[in-house]
């Protein structure tokens, strides 16, 4: 009996630990992160403003996809000139792949050319765990409301190659300019394709 109640409290504190998926509409979780800059950033205080979280790892060919290709650089530089705000987030764990410290993220933002709002060091992957993020790229839009408005991959072509970008539908950017236009975002959530996040 007593082995029979260990067990299923193992159980219920396994099924707390993981987070519950994240649904689309409903409002996104709070955190508080510091980027590379060594700024504090919490997503409450971007309230009225439409927000994109980004997962990144530059290591991951799927995300070189895009910033080889100046591709995210360019929706960012688009979004942020809007005022949107832009926080890409490093989730990678110490010793693993994509782990950056404040410098190298620094550098990794001016070597790049991102114009993201932040770069945001994730550094005990709890808010990578919050967002249940699977991938790099990861994508998620936030309404002025503080609403989850869309959640998944970057685009419609799940492939690491410089060509797929051709004629790809960017989910974020149609998400981006429905909001825009205050209509519903018509695809709000997709199944997320990349690297794996480095938990």
């Amino acid at each position: 009996m007593m082995r029979a109640l260990l067990l299923v409290c193992a159980m219920s504190m396994s099924a707390l630990a993981q987070a519950a998926p994240l649904k689309s509409g409903e409002a996104a979780p709070d955190f508080t992160l510091k980027g590379a800059d060594g700024k504090t950033y919490k997503l409450s205080q971007f309230k009225g403003k439409t927000v994109v979280l980004e997962w990144f790892n530059k290591d991951c060919p799927y995300v070189k996809k895009f910033y080889d290709s100046k591709t995210m650089q360019a929706l960012q530089k688009e979004q942020t000139g809007k005022g949107t705000v832009w926080l890409t987030v490093i989730s990678s764990a110490t010793g693993k792949e994509g782990h950056l410290t404040a410098a190298d993220a620094t550098k990794v933002m001016t070597d790049k050319g991102m114009a993201a709002t932040a770069l945001l060091l994730d550094e005990k992957s709890e808010v990578g765990k919050l967002y249940s993020a699977k991938t790099t790229p990861h994508m998620f839009v936030i309404d002025k409301k503080g609403l989850l408005a869309y959640q998944g991959a970057i685009d419609d072509r799940p492939s690491a190659t410089l060509k797929s970008l051709e004629g790809a539908q960017n989910y974020v950017s149609a998400a981006l300019t429905s909001l825009d236009k205050g209509e519903a975002v018509k695809t709000a959530s997709t199944t997320p394709y990349g690297c794996s996040v480095k938990y």
